[in-house]
């Protein structure tokens, strides 16, 4: 199918591109090392249970999930994909 200037199957690289990045990025940000026992933020004592489950884990949960909103709100990712969300 004709796309102008664009090669057939650009698109669809492009997907591929930005899903891969997104993967590496996620992967990036995965705890390692050993677990901590207390919040590196509040110092709160962070259960054994949570430990096991997330090897490397630094943060409680509650300091986790407002890590986790920031990161949410400062991504910048156009996760609507609309033309309208795009051009704001």
């Amino acid at each position: 199918m004709a796309t102008g200037w664009a090669q057939d199957g650009a698109v669809q690289e492009q997907i591929d591109d930005t899903i891969q990045d997104a993967v590496e990025r996620a992967r990036s940000q995965l705890p390692v090392g050993e677990s901590l026992s207390h919040c590196e933020q509040c110092d709160a004592v962070i259960p054994e249970a949570r430990r096991r489950a997330v090897p490397g884990v630094r943060l409680c949960i509650d300091c986790q999930a407002a890590h986790d909103r920031q990161q949410q709100q400062d991504s910048g990712y156009n996760r609507r994909g609309s033309k309208d969300s795009q051009l704001r």
